[in-house]
This record gives C-alpha cells, sequence and structure tokens, in this order.
C-alpha cells in the first residue's frame, strides 16, 4: 500500500508537520490570527500600564512588553494574550520553559525584524533562536 506521506523533506501538508506536530486542535501550530489578536492583547495591556504610570512613555510600554512576556512566558508558558487565545509556548524538544528562552524569545520579538520572518512551519527567528514554538493548548 502506498504512503500518502511525501519522502521530500521539505514538502509537507501543513505547518509543524516535519516536526511531527498534528494539523488541528492541541498542540498544532498557532495559526496567524490567534498570534496576532495575543500580540495586540499584550501590547494593549502594556499601553494601559504605561498610560497609568508612566504619561505614555514609548520605552516605558516596550519594557512593560518585554517584562510581561518574560515573567509570564517562565512562569505559564504564554503571555496574557497567548493564554486567552489558546496558545502556549513550549520547548521544541519539550520540558520547561526555563528562564533564557523567554528572554532570548522576547529580545528578539521587542526587535519585531525577527518576529515576521517565518520558516515553513510558521516559526519566527525569534522562535528559532529560542528553540521554541508556539502551538494551541
Amino acid at each position: 500500500m502506498p504512503s500518502t506521506a511525501s519522502s521530500d523533506p521539505l514538502d509537507q501538508r501543513w505547518p509543524g508537520e516535519r516536526l511531527g506536530l498534528p494539523k488541528e486542535g492541541s498542540r498544532s501550530i498557532g495559526r496567524f490570527g490567534r498570534r496576532l489578536l495575543a500580540l495586540i492583547i499584550d501590547w494593549g495591556l502594556a499601553v494601559l500600564v504605561s498610560l497609568a504610570f508612566f504619561d505614555y512613555d514609548p520605552w516605558a510600554n516596550l519594557a512593560i512588553f518585554a517584562v510581561a512576556q518574560i515573567l509570564f512566558l517562565t512562569l505559564l508558558s504564554g503571555s496574557i494574550g497567548h493564554l486567552i487565545v489558546g496558545l502556549r509556548v513550549v520547548p521544541l524538544e519539550g520540558g520547561w520553559i526555563g528562564w533564557w528562552r523567554p528572554l532570548v524569545r522576547t529580545l528578539l520579538l521587542c526587535l519585531v525584524i525577527p518576529a515576521v520572518i517565518w520558516d515553513r512551519d510558521q516559526r519566527g527567528l525569534h522562535d528559532k533562536a529560542a528553540g521554541t514554538i508556539l502551538v494551541r493548548r
């Protein structure tokens, strides 16, 4: 009986297939819409805190966003926005995310460019550098 899987490692039917992730449901790749909504939520919350305590200082806003990302990724494997939209950040090889992955991922996310350059598994350069992947809960 012929196999339905392609023998070409570059060919995949859905993002994350070559990483052993399912097409849909829990542990499937978090798609663009959820990612964007999570980012909007996280940035909006940082803006609210910046408005309340720093009269909206853009640098304070960025610092609040970064600290929240690092803190929530380390403790809960996802930012507030990620958790609200049903996503989480996990190490590619499994286990606890640790402290250095959220730090590296967040610093690169704050630079913006690494986050908008994706591979065929929809992993941004910030996730690749940190060895993480954003998946559905």
